[in-house]
């Protein structure tokens, strides 16, 4: 079995009370994996996790935690001995049911509205949630402006070493010409959080509790023929203020335009508003999310550190390009954002 799915899940599948007819591997990357699982009522999924068995914890009770308060999740099969989870040379296997269904188009109008009224529902759901006292919950709020400012280091120190070379790429020459403006558009984004509600948001929520998906996108969401949107892969799942998913959400859709839409903008916030209503205060905190430039820094980072092995020379360029052109769309809903607030 090892060889063919490239782990030993004979064992981890023992310890489930189910008869296995088959197993398809859906994708491995040593430290995870998915695999669809057959069995006589069906196919199951079984995931392998990156995480320990403390935030596996904490993930968990965060999924039953959100699915006890209306939101579509895949129910987690537990073991024969009732266990959550399996541990098997030192990584943890979760076991769920499969899930039937499509993936929402952000080309759909309605659709999209669904989303977004599904993310909003999945950031009041997580309200009055709190965290395993043995779990290892992951933390990401009150972090911004010192994450922002430990990238930016970052950033200064590659376009040191592009500004000190002696010749120039073409990536080379555009980080040269572009990063001076995102440079600029960084301090203002830190200088704005520091300046906002968003550490007295912080304090508050860490008392009432918040939960971020980090990846609420089409690809992790199914729509089914009952008409229930079903929330999938919670693995990087945060403690942090709902204008992560928000602004990760806005960006997705906007790259995937080829740019920023004014009016879309204020529709989709609108649209949130309607299932979770923010203060005028907490949507001024996003605007500040979204001056930092997290387009360019993706890409900028990602070629100097050379993350996409398969990646050639042109991919990285080309990608370049298209992340500064949807960067630079921005200027229009930052100028008027205030008039995008849902009143």
């Amino acid at each position: 079995m090892k060889d063919a799915y490239k782990e030993d899940l004979k064992g981890v599948l023992a310890a489930y009370p189910i008869e296995v007819t088959g197993i398809r591997t859906e994708s491995y990357k040593e430290k995870k994996g998915v695999w669809w699982i057959g069995t006589p009522g069906g196919y199951k999924i079984l995931k392998k996790h990156s995480n320990s068995d403390k935030t596996l914890d904490f993930i968990i009770a965060a999924v039953e935690y959100l699915q006890s308060r209306g939101i579509f999740m895949p129910r987690i099969i537990p073991a024969a001995d009732g266990r959550k989870y399996v541990i098997s040379d030192n990584s943890c296997f979760v076991l769920s049911e499969a899930i039937s269904g499509v993936n929402p188009s952000y080309n759909s109008r309605e659709q999209l509205k669904r989303i977004v009224k599904e993310l909003a529902r999945f950031h009041r759901a997580s309200e009055g949630f709190v965290p395993p006292k043995d779990s290892k919950p992951r933390v990401h709020i009150g972090n911004c402006p010192d994450t922002y400012r430990a990238r930016m280091e970052k950033m200064e120190g590659y376009y040191a070493l592009e500004t000190g070379s002696a010749e120039h790429n073409e990536f080379g020459e555009i980080i040269l010409e572009e990063y001076p403006r995102f440079l600029q558009r960084i301090r203002e984004s830190i200088d704005g959080f520091e300046g906002s509600y968003y550490h007295r948001w912080s304090e508050k929520a860490q008392k009432t509790g918040c939960l971020c998906h980090q990846d609420f996108a089409a690809g992790n969401l199914l729509l089914t023929d009952a008409g229930e949107l079903y929330v999938l892969d919670i693995d990087s799942i945060t403690l942090d203020l709902p204008i992560r998913d928000i602004r990760k959400l806005l960006l997705k859709v906007m790259k995937k335009r080829g740019g920023w839409d004014l009016s879309l903008t204020g529709d989709m916030l609108s649209w949130y508003q309607q299932e979770n209503a923010l203060e005028q205060q907490q949507w001024r905190v996003l605007k500040w999310e979204l001056m930092y430039p997290h387009l360019f820094e993706g890409i900028m980072t990602k070629y100097y550190e050379k993350r996409e092995k398969t990646w050639t020379a042109g991919k990285y360029l080309r990608r370049l390009k298209e992340m500064v052109a949807v960067e630079k769309t921005i200027d229009p809903v930052m100028e008027g954002f205030d008039a995008l607030i849902p009143g």
